[in-house]
């Protein structure tokens, strides 16, 4: 689909850089386009694998998570195919479909991103690495990543430093820069952390070194995205009214000075600085959650996996800030109630999230990069039905997963581990269910290097 001037006389049609689409121009200024179908598959597929992978690890680690030891060789195997052979991938995935339109510029070099890909996948040899405590296989998959990350970094800094200034903007620069760099973050620290063992750094103990790396991952990177991005998102995916501009993105700010806030008191082990930090992080998130609910009561179609898994995401993390308060003022054992914490922020609320938009985003895109001539609707590229299964199965099994480690039940534990299982088959086939509906020989974009 060609893009067109918006001024008198004959429209103008505009080609994007290759391997992005050419979307209309405003005034005269190009808005940005999302990168090729083929490349956001690629990442998609992979992401799904290593979702998958994960998934399947969950459920071998239900008796570790029942014996609520959360540095239990399979419990680390599945935390760390989470997130690092699922959630950089799909994020990376989604980012670069989403942003350029956002923030009304286009990547500069796409292929960039190609590379990236192959090197992000280093990830599920991190996890072994980690898990084995080997490392033979961490310190080369780290290396992988960690040049993928700068080369998804430098195109991602380079989104928000060309993003127009004069223009109004419908997400952050702010909140996007920020979570890049708490991705950075958590990568160094992750491997720091490693380096030392058991051992002290900085005079922090391990356990609590661990702790920081997770909240930053999953706080600083993937929930200030999720905050980020989502107040556009989410309205615009249900046909629900957009939110009104900002002039100051104060939300992303306060959950940044929550985060950070709550990593200084865990690191001095001072639990004042951490109960501030977290009601700082909950106040920010609670009106995330009343944006969200005015949503699904404004939508103008039925309920899709990306509204449900976002619903039932915030209140997964509910029960993280709950497990986490009990644990602060002693009421739940410290081991059981930090591997249920895991449980509910990893994978309840940052892994579902990302998930329920992975199969809606790849459809927008089979059906953005259509051929010239009629194409189908949206909503026949993608299998709501299926996903919403996906949704259903994968809020209760996760669940499940919370419920029996709190209690200490394997049986329980297990059967929410097979309920993830069949959440990430359900996606499996979905995703899978919609790239068969791609035209079979595709004007562009098919591939990942395909002109506009």
């Amino acid at each position: 689909m060609s893009s067109r001037r918006d001024s008198p006389g004959r429209a103008q049609p505009l080609r994007g850089r290759p391997g992005t689409k050419a979307l209309p121009l405003t005034d005269g200024r190009a808005v940005g386009g999302p990168i090729a179908l083929g490349l956001l598959a690629s990442y998609l597929g992979v992401a799904l694998a290593g979702w998958a992978a994960g998934a399947v690890a969950l459920l071998v680690a239900a008796p570790e998570l029942a014996a609520r030891d959360p540095l239990a060789t399979q419990v680390v195997l599945a935390v760390h195919l989470v997130a690092l052979g699922f959630l950089p991938l799909a994020v990376t995935g989604a980012s670069f479909h989403l942003l350029p339109v956002l923030l009304r510029n286009d990547i500069r070099r796409p292929r960039l991103l190609q590379v990236a890909l192959p090197l992000l996948a280093g990830g599920f040899v991190v996890a072994a690495g980690v898990a084995l405590d080997s490392a033979a296989l961490l310190w080369p998959g780290a290396t992988l990543v960690t040049v993928g990350l700068v080369l998804v970094l430098w195109e991602l800094f380079g989104l928000v430093f060309r993003a127009p200034g004069n223009r109004t903007l419908v997400v952050s620069r702010m909140g996007v820069a920020l979570s890049g760099a708490s991705a950075a973050g958590a990568l160094v620290l992750g491997a720091v952390v490693f380096s030392h063992g058991d051992a002290p750094v900085a005079g922090v103990d391990h356990a609590r070194w661990l702790l920081v790396h997770l909240d930053l991952a999953v706080i600083g990177w993937l929930t200030l995205l999720i905050v980020t991005v989502g107040r556009t998102l989410a309205p615009m995916l249900a046909l629900a009214p957009a939110p009104p501009p900002r002039r100051f993105p104060a939300g992303e700010l306060l959950l940044t000075a929550g985060l950070w806030t709550l990593l200084a008191g865990i690191a001095a082990a001072f639990d004042p600085a951490v109960a501030v930090g977290g009601l700082l992080i909950l106040f920010t998130l609670g009106q995330f959650a009343v944006a969200t609910a005015r949503v699904a009561r404004g939508r103008r179609m039925g309920i899709e996996a990306p509204l449900a898994h976002l619903l039932a995401g915030i209140a997964f993390i509910l029960q993280a800030a709950a497990v986490g308060g009990a644990v602060l003022v002693g009421a739940i054992a410290a081991p059981a109630g930090l591997t249920a914490y895991v449980v509910f922020l990893l994978i309840g609320w940052a892994a579902g999230v990302t998930l329920g938009h992975a199969g809606k985003l790849l459809s927008l895109s089979l059906w953005v990069w259509w051929p010239p001539g009629p194409r189908p609707k949206q909503t026949a590229l993608y299998p709501r039905r299926a996903w919403l299964a996906e949704a259903s199965a994968f809020a209760l099994g996760v669940e499940l997963l919370g419920a029996g480690t709190l209690a200490g039940s394997v049986t329980v534990t297990r059967l929410g581990g097979v309920l993830v299982v069949v959440a990430a088959a359900l996606a499996g086939g979905a995703a899978m269910w919609t790239w068969r509906r791609r035209p079979r020989q595709p004007a562009g974009g098919g591939g990942a290097t395909s002109a506009a």
